[in-house]
């Protein structure tokens, strides 16, 4: 029994023997000398834990969060930008909130700042031609506005500002330590900037954004502080609760596995971070007024419109190599191209097509240049590249009269089989195109053809039956045939004033 006792004592003095040898070794690899932690933090497992905390450095935190009161649609695939949809005319609230932490951007503590809320296009192709798709709905809805604030209904917002010049967006100052709700209004639909094909278009998205700026040491809001915006469509009024309604039957009728594909419907919308707008805020001061600052769009800022001098073909004519009715040749290069564009009265998108030559632009289709240029100056543009003349109403020839010994009768039909006449001179018809179905635009034609003082024509006559003479009047021009000929000659008037003309 001692003997057992005995080896039990051994077995434990070396177990601890071992245990203390083992912790020693352990001492001497953590030693004072060799232990680091940036070693121990590269080890894998830290090294997926630290790139999961951001470091304090790295912290992005927004200064401001808005949120719009409208539900986003059900039928978004995941991590696919949130779309909303909106009635035109109904007033959306859109929360303007501080997120700043204690201590953030203390120069704007107790200040004032200004926001300007804006209606865009998210197609980027859009953008590019936006001046001119605003020009063309502004010509379509004279008086109305994309955009306005529902003043009465918005809170904490001060000196809110419109330009009649700046249609799609509207400004203000609002105190960030204050609730504050802009409550606005869309009048554009997302079809009104659609082309018209056979109906059904899908209509293009907006977007709305909101920059926030701060005074400067000048008083001005110049310095930009945040932005942000969100994808929406806009329909006519209570279309947007269908869409939104469709959008939900259609999600219920997929099985779980193609829901978990997309984003829930959120009942706001949070406007998600962005680059400011391209626009270079103007003097605001608070307390002085100043004009109203003019928008610019990506296009605008490169781009102006053309004025009542430049709308003449013969405008910046000097120095340029192609005629103003002359065709774009393929071979046309890059200054050719602008210098065209000029010629043809497309000054205003010279800066749009910097980069063309004149086979790039023949390349595009109508239906490019329409969704470029807008449908009006999209279809100018097409026509003017394929030399698209307008065809006249009606064509006659129209050969003056020589005096002669030959009977009238026997010149007319000589003249009429394309004879000669009595000093064996072919007879040379003039064509007469006429775009206006009227007897003054006779006229007009026969005194530019063949240079005779148009103010000296009193009346033009037609030979009729047995040689009388009838008046020609808009309805006998109406029906004549086209590519008629005719033979004319110029009498005297009676009383010695000016000339009649006469066509057999």
């Amino acid at each position: 029994m001692a003997w057992v006792l005995k080896m039990d004592e051994v077995i434990e003095s070396g177990l601890v023997h071992d245990f203390d040898a083992s912790l020693s070794g352990i001492g001497q690899e953590l030693g004072a000398g060799a232990y680091s932690m940036s070693d121990v933090l590269a080890l894998p497992i830290f090294k997926q834990e630290d790139s999961s905390l951001p470091l304090d450095g790295e912290t992005k935190h927004p200064p401001f969060q808005y949120v719009m009161c409208a539900a986003t649609s059900p039928a978004v695939k995941l991590y696919d930008e949130t779309l909303t949809y909106l009635n035109q005319g109904q007033s959306y609230e859109i929360r303007m909130l501080d997120n700043r932490k204690m201590g953030d951007m203390p120069e704007t503590s107790g200040k004032l700042v200004k926001s300007i809320i804006r209606v865009v296009f998210h197609d980027r192709r859009l953008q590019y031609t936006e001046h001119q798709q605003l020009e063309g709905w502004k010509w379509n809805r004279p008086g109305d506005r994309l955009l306005d604030l529902d003043i009465p209904m918005s809170v904490g917002i001060i000196d809110t500002r419109t330009n009649p010049s700046q249609l799609n967006a509207v400004e203000f100052l609002w105190d960030p330590a204050k609730r504050t709700s802009a409550f606005i209004q869309v009048h554009c639909i997302s079809t009104e900037f659609t082309p018209r094909k056979h109906g059904g278009e899908k209509g293009v998205p907006f977007r709305i954004q909101v920059d926030t700026f701060k005074q400067n040491e000048n008083g001005e809001y110049t310095d930009h502080l945040h932005s942000a915006s969100c994808q929406i469509k806009v329909f006519k009024p209570k279309g947007a609760d269908r869409k939104q309604k469709t959008d939900r039957e259609k999600m219920e009728k997929r099985t779980a596995h193609e829901k978990e594909k997309y984003q829930p419907s959120y009942d706001t919308t949070i406007l998600t971070e962005c680059s400011p707008w391209p626009d270079t805020p103007t003097a605001y001061v608070n307390n002085s007024p100043s004009p109203a600052p003019t928008f610019t769009s990506p296009q605008q800022s490169t781009c102006s419109v053309p004025d009542s001098n430049s709308s003449s073909p013969n405008h910046h004519g000097d120095g340029v190599s192609q005629a103003s009715g002359e065709q774009l040749q393929p071979s046309a290069t890059i200054q050719e191209t602008q210098q065209w564009l000029i010629k043809n009265r497309f000054s205003s998108y010279t800066r749009l097509f910097s980069n063309f030559s004149g086979a790039d632009l023949l390349k595009l289709t109508k239906e490019d240049l329409v969704q470029i240029c807008g449908a009006a100056d999209g279809i100018r543009l097409y026509n003017s590249l394929k030399s698209r003349s307008v065809r006249p109403r009606l064509t006659i020839y129209v050969c003056q009269e020589q005096p002669s010994s030959t009977p009238p009768q026997e010149q007319q039909q000589a003249a009429g089989s394309g004879g000669e006449n009595g000093s064996g001179t072919p007879y040379v018809y003039h064509a007469i195109y006429l775009e206006e179905m009227v007897a003054s635009e006779v006229a007009r034609k026969l005194a530019l053809v063949f240079n005779i003082p148009f103010h000296k024509i009193n009346q033009v006559y037609r030979q009729g039956p047995t040689g009388i003479h009838i008046l020609v009047s808009d309805q006998m021009v109406q029906n004549f045939q086209d590519e008629s000929c005719f033979l004319f000659s110029t009498v005297k008037a009676e009383n010695g004033d000016g000339i009649h003309i006469y066509l057999k």
